[in-house]
């Protein structure tokens, strides 16, 4: 009987509470059988990457699932397309920043996480983190899906479409950052997880 892990990294300064977290975590519990399991695992990532993936890569290798598609929003795109290359598995990205050590580097320092407002340090080696898990091309283009939107006000849409030549794209005209309309387009990422 085969199983899949479905693994969705949240974005910077986001956690496992976050809207679309949670609504997609809800959509694939809906979809597990007792003839397709389908574990789901979004943890709390911290603000150091290594010390995020080191979290991430620990439980995919002792969970031994046939199976492995991650999902990524926004920093958390940046980490799914690590994690892709080094499983050769399925990966969405949700307005992903592509290029995380030139977008966060302007953030260095004390900052609150958005929805608890708790102190979050992202002290400068966290940069040369970032840098250790950047992917500079994608191998296989046919393993991702591409969810940007040109009305996303903190990362570059176009710089995406870029990164993801030859993937599946969906690209929105209008929405945000946030993917405000994602409940439209979550069924599309559901299918591409399920081919």
């Amino acid at each position: 009987m085969p199983s899949t892990l479905i693994v969705y990294l949240h974005g910077f300064r986001s956690s496992p509470r976050s809207s679309k977290a949670v609504m997609t975590g809800e959509a694939i519990a809906a979809l597990s059988t007792v003839e397709n399991p389908i574990d789901w695992y979004c943890p709390q990532l911290v603000a150091s990457p290594k010390s995020s993936m080191d979290k991430v890569i620990e439980h995919i290798e002792e969970s031994k699932h046939d199976r492995l598609v991650v999902i990524g929003s926004s920093l958390g795109g940046y980490y799914a397309n690590y994690l892709a290359e080094k499983y050769g598995c399925k990966a969405v990205a949700l307005n992903p920043a592509v290029w995380a050590p030139k977008e966060l580097a302007s953030h260095v320092g004390m900052l609150t996480s958005y929805d608890t407002n708790e102190p979050y340090d992202f002290r400068p080696e966290y940069i040369e983190e970032l840098k250790s898990l950047q992917v500079e091309v994608i191998s296989n283009p046919a393993r991702y899906f591409l969810l940007a939107s040109k009305g996303d006000e903190l990362l570059d849409w176009q710089e995406m479409v870029d990164f993801y030549q030859g993937a599946e794209q969906l690209v929105l005209e209008g929405s945000d950052h946030g993917i405000a309309d994602y409940p439209d387009h979550l069924p599309r990422i559901l299918k591409f997880i399920s081919q």
